[in-house]
């Protein structure tokens, strides 16, 4: 069993506390063939889209092994193909795969890393399907991506379809205009997060635009500043004003744009004095997170440094003593010199990671509930072990590809996030 699986096991059985749900106990593979949802965890109350992927049954070998036989079988694959395959590691996923990822990050860290891995014939990227698509656009035509599980996806990332995207640029061009100011600066700039499909991606490319990710929102909008009179971000609402709202804009002037309603719900007016306009989309790990718990921990531990993502609603972020990226989050543990309380505002996994790696410090996650990240929870070593034995075949299971007509104006739009690099002196969101 999994550490998440045991951790979920403890509470359940000594009441130290509670799960948000009991499933999460049971091998993801349980929800393989099921009907579509995001499965248990944060997200299993949003509404999936129809034809999301779907994840065929897991071979019976791989569902009845234990964690030592699963471990030892990606270990003895991991040998044989050498450096013919490499696995990227998400820091949200659990232990048992983290273990065997031979690169660890962020996903803008994880982005960057997929370009530098010449000799792999095949990426094996363990987190979700964005992330995937992101790899496969920047990697060399002749890797193969592989997502061990397809379910892995992202309730955010769904909540912006490409549809709803386009309708919406169409009408705020109408609002707008197309021409530029005085400046040469055009009317709007679109940014997606990095939590986003790759169509989104193509979009921005193809409307001058450009992707961010949490470690580099500032840098990536003080970009589009430079060339837009405003930016519509998408689709999480709270990094975007939380980070807009950091380099001083008022929060009056980020009107949410609700894709249900006749222009976002808003009027012309409105939207002409708008500087940033935001999607209406969340992470609902991140939206668990309240100010009430932030008192607690203060409450409770005198001195505590609080610490979340900037994913959170702005209230936490503002209540908190800093918000930053999961890389910061880890940095900034790693640094601490004495011994500290810390509260983190960020998925489970993550946290309980620190806590082992650090234990001179005690750190504890915000919210007191176990609940994951649904769909990083669809990643468990029997995937992993299942598609790296395929390949040890010569079989490639589970390959996620962009269309070209796709995948270029995406690779324009992420390759301009690459090279917004944030200050080196600061990795904060």
């Amino acid at each position: 069993m999994s550490s998440i699986d045991s951790t979920i096991q403890r509470i359940t059985t000594t009441g130290e506390g509670e799960t948000c749900a009991p499933e999460l106990a049971d091998g993801p593979w349980t929800f393989d063939l099921a009907l579509p949802s995001y499965g248990p965890g944060a997200s299993m109350g949003d509404v999936i889209p129809t034809g999301a992927p779907r994840q065929g049954q897991l071979p019976l070998e791989y569902q009845k092994a234990s964690n030592d036989d699963l471990n030892a079988r990606i270990v003895a694959a991991k040998a044989t193909l050498g450096d013919r395959a490499v696995i990227l590691g998400h820091f949200y996923q659990r232990d048992e795969v983290v273990q065997h990822a031979d690169f660890l990050g962020d996903s803008f860290q994880l982005a960057n890393a997929a370009q530098t891995v010449p000799n792999a014939e095949a990426i094996i990227f363990c987190g979700v399907h964005f992330m995937a698509e992101t790899a496969d656009i920047l990697a060399r035509s002749d890797q193969a991506v592989i997502l061990p599980n397809l379910a892995a996806g992202c309730s955010m990332a769904d909540m912006a379809d490409i549809d709803s995207v386009e309708e919406c640029w169409e009408q705020l061009t109408e609002v707008y205009g197309t021409e530029p100011d005085a400046n040469g600066r055009v009317p709007i700039i679109p940014v997606t997060y990095m939590n986003s499909s790759a169509a989104l991606k193509g979009f921005c490319g193809r409307n001058g635009g450009i992707v961010c990710t949490s470690s580099n929102a500032t840098t990536v909008l003080e970009w589009a500043y430079e060339r837009g009179q405003r930016v519509l971000f998408f689709p999480d609402q709270h990094l975007g004003r939380n980070t807009a709202k950091k380099m001083g804009i008022s929060t009056d002037l980020m009107p949410m744009w609700n894709p249900n309603k006749p222009l976002g719900g808003n009027d012309s007016e409105t939207l002409t004095d708008a500087k940033v306009v935001l999607w209406h989309g969340f992470c609902s790990v991140h939206k668990r997170f309240n100010v009430g718990q932030i008192d607690k921990a203060r409450a409770d531990f005198p001195g505590v440094r609080v610490i979340v993502h900037p994913e959170c609603p702005m209230p936490v972020v503002d209540a908190a003593d800093e918000a930053g990226s999961t890389d910061y989050i880890q940095k900034a543990v790693a640094a601490a010199t004495e011994p500290t309380t810390f509260a983190i505002g960020t998925e489970i996994n993550m946290v309980n990671r620190l806590a082992a790696q650090y234990p001179q410090h005690h750190i504890f996650c915000l919210d007191p509930v176990v609940c994951p990240c649904s769909t990083m929870y669809r990643i468990h070593p029997g995937y992993l072990a299942w598609v790296l034995e395929g390949l040890v075949r010569g079989e490639v299971l589970n390959q996620i590809t962009v269309d070209d007509d796709v995948a270029e104006p995406a690779r324009l739009a992420l390759e301009r996030m690459l090279a917004a690099k944030p200050p080196a002196a600061s990795t904060q969101a």
